[in-house]
């Protein structure tokens, strides 16, 4: 049993991952403003993450083996976090994003074409930060949101004092209602009623997790040694295509496309530019991926059902 804080934890795959870590019998703390309260047997914390006195107050002399932070998209909130919890946990594991290696928010070193990309990419130890941006501003975030997670992992590897590691997800699908961005339910709403998928020209594929295989991770790393950032993401990149034809072939409909000009915005994971991860480092590290495909067709299952309109 290990004492496993989270901070987050109360939606979809963190509400999952605080489930995991009770039933497998670890004594879990959940960190959160009380949006939705944990299981039985969970100790819950209300607090806002952002007041580090009311944060520190609130955990008194609580101490822990690991904190899984769910919910940190800033270099001040890892700053924060990283004063709160020095001496107080061993290891300290972020969500963090697929994000932070896309080309169009940062510069990144040059790999051959479609190359899945490796961790080294990004190497938080020597990324800059810039915790005096107006990180509070939430258009700003919004609009800054993959350099705030690389910056947020480079506060936590150069300052921290615990062992760190990062977890980068993929997209996350799965789980119908529960996958709050829609971005499945968008092209199962869409094929389903005839109406067009915008596209780029040469939509290039990107890598997807179930939020079930996500929770699984994060709880297997919360367990684990290693240090460093980690790319969570089933075997099997897709295109946005691929994606609509297994959703159309679904719904018994046909797919109906629209090309925007270049630079313009298409529908969700319509890419115009290639960085789908590598998984190479976990696996050889011990975690065993699924394959897209496998789970896609119950998670568009989930999401064609979301697109029928109830009758009377």
């Amino acid at each position: 049993m290990q004492r496993i804080c989270v901070i987050g934890g109360s939606r979809y795959f963190g509400k999952l991952l605080v489930e995991r870590l009770r039933t497998a019998g670890h004594q879990v703390t959940v960190i959160n403003r009380g949006s939705a309260s944990p299981p039985t047997g969970v100790e819950h914390l209300l607090v806002d993450r952002n007041d580090e006195a009311a944060l520190m107050a609130v955990l008194d002399a609580r101490t822990f083996d690991v904190v899984v932070d769910q919910v940190c998209y800033t270099p001040v909130q890892a700053a924060i976090a990283a004063r709160v919890f020095a001496g107080r946990v061993r290891r300290y594991v972020m969500t963090s994003t697929i994000e932070v290696y896309d080309p169009a928010t940062a510069t990144l070193p040059a790999l051959p074409a479609g190359t899945h990309v490796p961790e080294e990419s990004v190497d938080p130890a020597i990324w800059q930060v810039a915790i005096d941006l107006p990180w509070h501003d939430d258009a700003y975030l919004e609009a800054h949101y993959a350099e705030g997670k690389r910056q947020a992992e480079a506060v936590f590897t150069q300052a921290s004092r615990f062992a760190f590691a990062t977890v980068r997800s993929a997209h996350v699908l799965g789980g119908g209602a529960q996958e709050f961005t829609g971005r499945l339910a968008h092209y199962a709403g869409r094929i389903t009623q005839g109406e067009e998928i915008t596209v780029h020209a040469q939509a290039l594929p990107t890598v997807f997790i179930h939020y079930e295989e996500l929770a699984d991770l994060l709880a297997w790393a919360a367990a684990a040694d290693f240090t460093g950032p980690v790319n969570a993401c089933s075997d099997g990149s897709l295109g946005v295509h691929d994606l609509a034809e297994i959703i159309a072939a679904q719904a018994g409909r046909e797919a109906v496309y629209r090309t925007v000009p270049a630079g313009d915005a298409a529908s969700p994971f319509s890419f115009d530019r290639h960085y789908a991860m590598s998984n190479t480092r976990a696996k050889a590290l011990g975690f065993p991926f699924s394959r897209a495909t496998d789970w896609l067709p119950v998670a568009v299952a989930e999401a064609l059902a979301m697109s029928v309109a109830p009758t009377d």
